[in-house]
């Protein structure tokens, strides 16, 4: 037996600019950034984290800004699109008139599986959604941004479904039934509906079929991959023992420092993270100034003057803006 997952835990993308997206995430979609570090792998990238107010698991989006990567193409065998939930169905109607006021491009509100949604883009054509927890039930949804631009009522409380485009439904179905436990619970045309856990909007994908687009290329705009939440360490190494007897060669335990991890392509080009809901963001930086200072890891500390010299300088400070809500 192995632990159930209990829902998304956050997804990574991947950004032509940190400074922009810096300023899209924190002025537009009202997401706090609870941690500013490096990726762990490559010392010279930025690794923003943005959430909820404290952090909490399951609200994380998080980008890298790979110097010189090229733009991605976005296509089929890709994860190409993340939600975002709101509270409510007036949240959706508030969305609407900001997303106009601030130029951002969007599909305007629509309807998917009996939930209100808002398709929308970034500036690097980076795929998001928002999506109403109007009678949702399912994992508990996270803490707006106290002090951030968008009023509390209207404000962005974690992820919701994740999108994934595949081009062997059949395959991907036995992955995420026999091997992952997510469960099947709707279909629409060639998009399928998959919970796990709790289910609700934190805790599902939505899968389309898609035999016609050609592969996705990973580049910025899109997304690097998507983690998936396990109580703690004991949880995770049941599933390190666990993913090898189905064939799937994993990264074994990684350490992350703010989560705990292990990582495994689950179909081709889709690499799924599954990573502890601790220790969390607020180990080194207080409350009041998350996100503030470049925040390293203890193995990265010792390489903190070698780090600041390669990654420029990005103004995070947020404690002393007083924002302006509508």
């Amino acid at each position: 037996m192995v632990s159930e997952l209990k829902g998304i835990h956050h997804v990574t993308a991947i950004t032509s600019s940190a400074e922009k997206n810096y300023q899209f995430f924190t002025y537009v979609l009202g997401m706090r950034l609870v941690k500013k570090t490096v990726n762990q792998d490559d010392i010279q990238t930025y690794h923003l984290f943005f959430a909820d107010d404290q952090g909490n698991p399951g609200t994380d989006m998080t980008f890298f800004d790979f110097p010189g990567i090229p733009k991605g193409t976005h296509g089929t065998n890709e994860i190409y699109r993340t939600a975002f939930r709101v509270p409510d169905d007036a949240a959706i109607d508030y969305w609407v008139k900001r997303l106009d006021r601030m130029e951002v491009n969007h599909e305007g509100i629509s309807e998917q599986f009996g939930k209100k949604v808002i398709n929308f883009v970034d500036f690097d054509d980076q795929k998001y959604q928002l999506i109403s927890d109007q009678d949702n039930q399912g994992v508990k949804a996270g803490i707006p941004w106290q002090n951030g631009p968008v009023p509390l009522a209207y404000a962005i409380t974690g992820l919701g479904p994740i999108h994934i485009r595949i081009n062997n439904i059949d395959f991907f179905k036995k992955v995420l039934e026999q091997v992952l436990q997510f469960k099947m619970i709707d279909q629409q045309g060639d998009h399928y509906l998959f919970e796990v856990g709790e289910g609700g909007n934190g805790a599902q994908i939505i899968v389309e079929h898609n035999k016609v687009l050609p592969d996705g290329v990973q580049g910025y705009g899109t997304v690097h991959h998507v983690a998936f939440r396990v109580a703690d360490r004991e949880a995770l190494q049941e599933w390190i023992d666990y993913l090898p007897e189905f064939g799937f060669q994993t990264s074994g335990y990684v350490n992350r420092h703010f989560f705990e991890s292990l990582y495994a392509r689950v179909a081709p080009q889709i690499l799924f993270e599954w990573a502890t809901d601790g220790p969390g963001f607020m180990g080194d930086e207080p409350y009041e100034t998350l996100g503030e200072k470049l925040s390293l890891p203890p193995f990265l500390e010792p390489k903190r003057e070698q780090i600041e010299s390669v990654v420029r300088p990005i103004d995070t400070v947020r404690s002393t803006i007083d924002f302006k809500r509508e």
